[in-house]
C-alpha cells in the first residue's frame, strides 16, 4: 500500500508540475519575462525528475537477477544524475539570456506576470500538499517535496517583483531575479550532483561514523579486531558493509555464528542493512 501510495503521489505531482510548465512557457514568452523563463526551465526539470522517479519507482523495485545482482535501486542515481543535468544545462541558457538583459533592460508586463506568479503559487502548491501530506514519507518524496518547496519560494519572488514593476518601470528586477533564481537553483543542483557523485564513487555514508564502529565492534568478546571494512551505499538508503573479523582461536563455530548474528544486528542498528563478514583466527605467535 505504501508502495502505491507514493507511487500515486509522484504520478499526480508529475501531471500538475508538468500542465504548469506548459502554461509558464506560454506565459513567459507573453509576458516577455525571463524570469517566468528562467522558473519554466526550472519546472521543465521537476517534470522531468518526476517522470522519471514514477518509472524507476517501479524498477528500482525489481529482485536482483544475473544481469543486476545487487538489485536494481541505483536506476533512481541515473534518473537523479539526468534532472541535474538537465537543469544545470537550462540554467546555464536562462544565465546566458538574462545577463545581457542587465545592461539592456528590455519592457515586461507586470500584470501578466502577477497573475501567473498566483498560478505558479496555487499549481506548485498543490503538487506540495499532495506529496507532503503523508505521515509516512520516502526518501524520494522528501526530495520531491523539497524540490516543490523551491518553487513556491522562486514564485513567491516573481509575485513581489511583479508587484514592484506595476508602480515603478524598473525593468531591470526582472532579469535580477531571473538570475536570482537560476543561482538559486545552481546552487541546488551542484549539492545534488555532489551527493550523487559521492554514491557513485562508493563514499562511506557521512552519517555512519565506521572507525567508531570497528573499535566497538572489536570490543565483543571472542573477537580479536574488525578489520578492511567498506560501507557504501547503493542509491543513497540502502547501506552496504563487508568486513572482517579477527577471533580468539578456541571458538567453536556456534561461537562464531553468534559473533557474526551479534556483529549483523548492530550494524542494522546502526542504518546497515546488507553484511558481507569473513571471519578468520589470530594466529599463534612464535
Amino acid at each position: 500500500m505504501s508502495h502505491q501510495h507514493e507511487t500515486k503521489n509522484l504520478k499526480t505531482a508529475f501531471f500538475l508540475n508538468l500542465l504548469f510548465t506548459i502554461i509558464e512557457i506560454i506565459g513567459g514568452l507573453y509576458t516577455n519575462s525571463i524570469a517566468i523563463l528562467s522558473d519554466a526551465i526550472h519546472d521543465l526539470g521537476d517534470s522531468v525528475s518526476l517522470g522519471i522517479s514514477v518509472f524507476l519507482e517501479k524498477v528500482s523495485k525489481k529482485d536482483p537477477d544475473d544481469k543486476y545482482t545487487y538489485g536494481y535501486q541505483r536506476f533512481s542515481l541515473l534518473g537523479a544524475l539526468i534532472t541535474s543535468m538537465v537543469l544545470f544545462g537550462g540554467t546555464i541558457y536562462i544565465l546566458t539570456e538574462s545577463i545581457p538583459r542587465l545592461l539592456n533592460p528590455e519592457t515586461v508586463d507586470p500584470a501578466g506576470m502577477l497573475v501567473f506568479a498566483i498560478l505558479g503559487i496555487v499549481f506548485n502548491g498543490l503538487a506540495f500538499y499532495r506529496i507532503h501530506r503523508g505521515k509516512e514519507k520516502s526518501i524520494n518524496e522528501k526530495a520531491v517535496a523539497l524540490h516543490l518547496l523551491e518553487d513556491l519560494f522562486g514564485w513567491l519572488a516573481i509575485l513581489i517583483g511583479s508587484v514592484i514593476l506595476l508602480f515603478v518601470d524598473f525593468f531591470i528586477l526582472d532579469a535580477l531575479l531571473s538570475i536570482g533564481i537560476a543561482l538559486f537553483i545552481l546552487f541546488h543542483v551542484y549539492r545534488n550532483l555532489k551527493e550523487i557523485f559521492a554514491i557513485l564513487l562508493q563514499k562511506s555514508p557521512s552519517n555512519i561514523d565506521m572507525k567508531a564502529i570497528e573499535e566497538h565492534i572489536s570490543t565483543f568478546d571472542g573477537v580479536i579486531k574488525m578489520y578492511h571494512t567498506h560501507i557504501w551505499s547503493m542509491d543513497g538508503e540502502k547501506v552496504m558493509c563487508s568486513t572482517h573479523l579477527v577471533l580468539k582461536r578456541d571458538l567453536t563455530i556456534e561461537n562464531m555464528q553468534s559473533i557474526k548474528n551479534k556483529v549483523r544486528n548492530y550494524l542494522l542498528e546502526n542504518s546497515i542493512e546488507h553484511v558481507t563478514i569473513e571471519c578468520e583466527f589470530l594466529k599463534h605467535s612464535h
